[in-house]
């Protein structure tokens, strides 16, 4: 036998029989059935049957054959035959057909596999042996058999063709494929950038590009006019569930051009897409401002898939006698809430009452959610009393309400609380009670995003980056209330409540990008030493231009429908960003990091931290995280002192013996008048910036055991 002569699998059809064929490919499942051996023949292309048949084949082909494992790695020949009737196999595309062997080549044996990678039944009706579920790690340890899987394989293949299409579309409308480099300088991206050490100029470094943003641009100023590449990417963010720490996206740039062009251009393109997954897109897509979203859905990334949007009746309540409401206008709050249509029946007083108002909502952040159910045209709730009859009507009214229909209210004196609550409550009542059609994709793009955001330390921050377009020019770099009321010719596309991707209008006058680095605190000297060249390439005529990235492992996986972009990845890293099949990242040799001049980078600068060290109480409260008072320190290094001369005591007595250890209770000690307290960053939210995920108030970390 020879591979030329070799066939796929999939390929054979009822067209075939009686024609000698050769195959190779993995040993999937088989049974023996006295004499009888049937084999499932797993290659790219599909899954066969094959059959030996001591009728056949030679006694010493059976032998070997009898031998044959799962995942051994064989060839054969023989002749494409009918299955008899009744045997066929209607879950296989090769099902009705099957291949009598004559000869068999074992090209490698295989060990015992440490999951089932066969997915189909060998018996119509039977379960297959795959059938249960592997946890994820020991899929990425051993994913070079994971991905022997018909799924997987699947999944890879439709990823290849989603990227065909965007070559083939782009191509189509004068877009030219430019690679950008890899090895580049770090830039202000959002996220923390992945730094390579250069051996040749030694304690400098390169970064992974989070993005191409400088190049594309460039590209731009170089007069390519229309750009695009699948870009491999690369951000050391903190851990999220569909997050992947290096990624690919589908980078867009294009001159002379506005919103519209992009618009146009894109949405046609996430159609074609969409159709190589059988899934189809309607068009055109919405748009809604930043502002919109957020007052109507609580999220900048709306779900429109289902209604349940807000409505303001902050106004409805000035002089209110519910006594908590009248708090909260008077502390200059807002009152919002959406309508559950027709879902009374499904939320009872006790769910409402002691479920979303006392555990749910505060989960979210809120202090409270007010609730009434319409029954027999009235509003009903244990609190309605304290409403007028005035208030109740406008209630019906602004919220449309019918018979069967359930309002959710929110107050609180921050804005901000009470959009997030609510669009945490509109998810969590929309999946509850299945008012999310299946199957149903509902693009949307957002515009109008705010150019800056105020930050924690004072002055702004770029929302997007610092490269996006103002929607107008004529702002003062200085005044922070100007800044923050700026917006920005950026615009994300949204499906399904996901972002797909995002993009802008970018600058193009080197004045107006320079007023924008001074609008975030950049220096003159700061501006030249990391966009020198950048502002450089400006002054040479630079055209309007902008451009879009696609996350396109985001993509595919919703595409394909999966539920983690690791499914259509070939080498993903887990949820811990760390790869169980090669166990990076991993230490390296002192050599290496000798030969990169990083054993002694900083040379003799102080670590922070290391001077509180020189002070042995300094050090045990720098070591213990516990902080000390001046008149405690007296009281401490007594105690220390103290046990400097107890340890001597012992030394000098000590004989040669091994010292005796006891055990005794624990306590926990405080000091004296001290109280519990919630921590003010907790109130603020700020005690959840570092958490790798959250649930409402609470860090939401890895499970010990899946």
């Amino acid at each position: 036998m020879r591979f030329s002569q070799r066939i796929f699998c999939g390929q054979l059809t009822p067209e075939d029989i009686d024609r000698p064929v050769v195959l190779a490919g993995w040993v999937d499942a088989f049974r023996d059935h006295g004499g009888l051996l049937f084999i499932h023949l797993r290659d790219r292309s599909g899954i066969l049957q094959i059959v030996f048949n001591p009728k056949v084949v030679s006694a010493e082909v059976c032998r070997q054959a009898a031998t044959l494992g799962a995942e051994y790695c064989i060839m054969v020949g023989g002749q494409v035959a009918r299955r008899l009737a009744g045997t066929e196999n209607p879950n296989l595309e090769t099902g009705a057909i099957e291949v009598l062997v004559t000869e068999l080549e074992v090209l490698a044996p295989a060990a015992a596999p440490p999951f089932a990678i066969s997915e189909k039944a060998m018996v119509a009706g039977a379960p297959s042996a795959g059938a249960g579920p592997v946890d994820e790690d020991l899929r990425l340890q051993y994913r070079y058999l994971d991905l022997r899987r018909p799924a997987m394989q699947e999944r890879l293949a439709m990823r290849h063709r989603i990227f065909q299409c965007v070559r083939q579309f782009l191509d189509s409308r004068g877009f030219l494929e430019i690679e950008t480099p890899m090895l580049t300088a770090s830039t202000p991206e959002g996220a923390r950038d992945y730094l390579v050490p250069s051996r040749v100029h030694p304690g400098s470094f390169y970064a992974l590009p989070q993005s191409p943003q400088l190049f594309k641009q460039l590209l731009m100023v170089g007069g390519l006019e229309r750009y695009f590449q699948l870009a491999r990417c690369f951000r050391d963010e903190d851990l999220r569930p569909n997050r992947q720490p290096e990624f690919t996206q589908l980078d867009i740039e294009a001159s002379f051009i506005d919103e519209e062009f992009l618009y146009e251009l894109v949405e046609e393109l996430a159609v074609r897409m969409f159709a190589v997954g059988g899934q189809t897109l309607p068009r055109p897509f919405p748009r809604m401002t930043h502002a919109e979203a957020m007052e109507t859905t609580g999220s900048d990334r709306p779900d429109l898939r289902f209604d349940l949007r807000f409505v303001d009746v902050t106004d409805v309540f000035p002089g209110t006698g519910y006594s908590i409401f009248r708090q909260i206008l008077q502390r200059g709050g807002v009152i919002k809430g959406f309508n559950v249509k027709g879902q009374s029946a499904h939320l009872s007083k006790n769910v409402l009452q002691n479920e979303y108002a006392k555990e749910i909502a505060p989960s979210f952040g809120a202090k409270g959610m007010t609730w009434m159910r319409a029954e027999n045209g009235r509003l009903e709730s244990n609190i309605v009393q304290f409403f007028s009859p005035r208030e109740l009507e406008e209630l019906h009214r602004r919220f449309a309400v019918a018979d069967g229909d359930v309002l959710v209210l929110i107050a609180d004196p921050s804005r901000a609380t009470v959009l997030s609550a609510l669009g945490q409550l509109r998810l969590h009542m929309a999946a509850r009670l299945g008012l999310i059609p299946p199957g149903r994709l509902c693009p949307v793009w957002i515009t109008e995003f705010p150019l800056f955001e105020a930050a924690e330390e004072g002055g702004v921050t770029s929302s997007h980056h610092p490269f996006t377009a103002p929607d107008r020019t004529d702002f003062d770099p200085g005044n922070i209330e100007e800044l923050l009321s700026l917006k920005s010719r950026a615009y994300d596309l949204v499906v399904n409540g996901e972002e797909l991707g995002g993009g802008s209008i970018r600058i193009n006058r080197p004045d107006v990008q320079r007023r924008i680095f001074a609008a975030l605190g950049l220096t003159e000297k700061d501006i030249q030493e990391r966009f020198g060249f950048f502002l450089r390439a400006f002054e040479y005529g630079a055209p309007p231009h902008g451009g879009l990235a696609l996350g396109m492992d985001r993509t595919a996986a919703m595409i394909l429908q999966t539920a983690s972009i690791r499914e259509v990845i070939a080498f993903p890293k887990n949820r811990s960003a760390a790869c169980p099949l090669t166990g990076a990242p991993s230490t390296v040799k002192r050599e290496q990091l000798a030969e990169l001049g990083l054993l002694n980078l900083g040379g003799a600068e102080t670590l922070p931290g290391v001077a509180r060290q020189e002070d042995r109480l300094d050090r045990l409260s720098w070591v213990s995280r516990i902080g000390m008072t001046a008149e405690e320190r007296p009281g401490l290094a007594a105690v220390l002192n103290e046990a400097d001369q107890l340890a001597e005591q012992a030394a000098r007595h000590a004989g040669p013996e091994d010292p005796v250890y006891s055990a005794v209770p624990v306590t926990n000690r405080t000091r004296p008048g001290t109280e519990a307290r919630r921590s003010p960053f907790a109130e603020s939210g700020q005690l959840l910036n570092n958490a790798p995920a959250v649930k409402g108030s609470y860090y939401k970390v890895a499970s010990i055991l899946e």
